[in-house]
């Protein structure tokens, strides 16, 4: 067994899926060199993500419990792409797995198709995140090696490997989808296995195409999330019913995921694992606190208990299509703007309080500001969307 995960876990056997799909590195042609054009791009290297810590001035542990870091020189490692299909298929399928699809895509859901799938949906992708992203943290497990591995992402390549959170969140959205609507809207059962069977596969392939994950990082990323569903599974239905909690429920949805996010696995340098922690657990607090606030004021006609089967789902017409992406629109620029507005105020506030220079964009990553800020602003987002958004629509005559 344990020769098995040693061998999941090699870095030549995601080298040799690259090059089976037409995925190659460049000749050495050394250090530094720009890349040019799409079928050659850039790609930093060391392959661990691993970097040592500074040492001398300024080498002294900041407040947020990270250790600067003396970034290596930078090895632009160019690639040859010699199969353009594949290329962008697991370029879009890996789009498909970042936390800004999901963040597009949990909204356009509540707005256009069904706000309590949408609810659930959230809850069950917060939770599957977070153990992810802690566990990433707590294990400590490289990526892939780069030589022989060609990496096209540079934003997470100082994150750990295990497990992939990609796979996990595919895995998670499109099985969860799946078995709560089974018994909401009439369709062929098979159908919708094999869509959710091959979304997660193309997400969880993309992972390899892109040199970010290993086999044995993006297997256990979906064991990981198979468990957690088949351990909640029977308690969905009481996510259904968070709306109906009590006055104190917004308080604890508020100061639990902000305790676990502000007492984050500290790591040996920083990556943005911890910010995108934030960012999801606040969207989720936001999303459960927004549907609290629409039953206690009752913003929205409760829903009945079990709704009937819908014999067919309604065909996509184009007046629905139009009435769709309006809707979506108008949410969209609803939430960019309150973002914006409360990024920009919570930071301000924080910098004043710390006594902090408002242009040290490097004090954004102390634990003390990030932390705070992001999760105000990912709060207040998941309000928005959830409460002012439908709001709007109904002012505008979109519903």
């Amino acid at each position: 067994m344990a020769e098995l995960l040693w061998s999941l876990q090699d870095s030549q056997l995601v080298a040799r899926f690259q090059r089976r799909c037409g995925l190659f590195p460049a000749p050495d042609e050394g250090p530094g060199e720009p890349c040019a054009g799409p079928a050659e791009g850039a790609a930093r290297a060391p392959g661990l993500g691993h970097l040592p810590a500074a040492k001398g001035r300024g080498a002294g542990e900041p407040a947020s419990g990270l250790r600067r870091v003396a970034v290596p020189q930078a090895y632009v490692q160019k690639y040859i792409v010699k199969n353009y299909f594949y290329y962008y298929l697991f370029r879009f399928s890996a789009a498909l797995g970042q936390e800004v699809f999901y963040i597009t895509f949990l909204p356009f859901t509540h707005w256009n198709i069904d706000p309590y799938l949408s609810r659930r949906l959230t809850i069950i992708w917060v939770l599957v995140m977070y153990i992810g992203q802690v566990a990433k943290d707590v294990l400590k497990w490289p990526r892939p090696f780069s030589p022989p591995v060609v990496k096209l992402e540079k934003r997470v390549i100082a994150e750990y490997g295990m497990p992939s959170t990609h796979a996990m969140a595919a895995t998670a959205i499109s099985f969860t989808l799946l078995l709560s609507t089974t018994d909401r809207y009439q369709y062929p059962f098979v159908l919708g296995l094999m869509t959710a069977v091959a979304f997660s596969t193309l997400v969880s392939l993309s992972r390899l195409y892109t040199g970010m994950h290993t086999v044995l990082d993006v297997l256990g990323g979906i064991l990981i999330t198979a468990i957690l569903i088949v351990l909640t599974y029977p308690a969905w239905t009481l996510i259904d019913r968070l709306d109906s909690a009590s006055p104190l429920f917004p308080v604890c949805v508020l100061v639990v995921p902000f305790f676990l996010c502000y007492n984050y696995p500290v790591s040996d340098y920083y990556s943005p694992t911890r910010a995108d922690t934030t960012t999801i657990m606040a969207a989720g607090a936001g999303v459960t606190i927004g549907f609290w606030i629409n039953h206690f004021f009752q913003l929205v006609s409760k829903p009945t208990e079990s709704l009937p089967v819908i014999q067919n789902i309604p065909p996509l017409t184009s007046d629905l299509l139009v009435l769709g992406l309006t809707k979506f629109t108008v949410g969209i620029v609803l939430i960019l703007l309150v973002r914006q507005l409360v990024q920009n105020l919570s930071l301000q506030v924080l910098y004043s309080w710390f006594k902090v220079v408002t242009r040290n964009k490097e004090a954004r990553q102390r634990l003390e500001i990030e932390v705070p800020y992001k999760f105000v602003t990912y709060t207040s987002v998941g309000i928005c969307a959830t409460t002012f958004v439908p709001m709007l629509h109904r002012f505008l005559g979109l519903l």
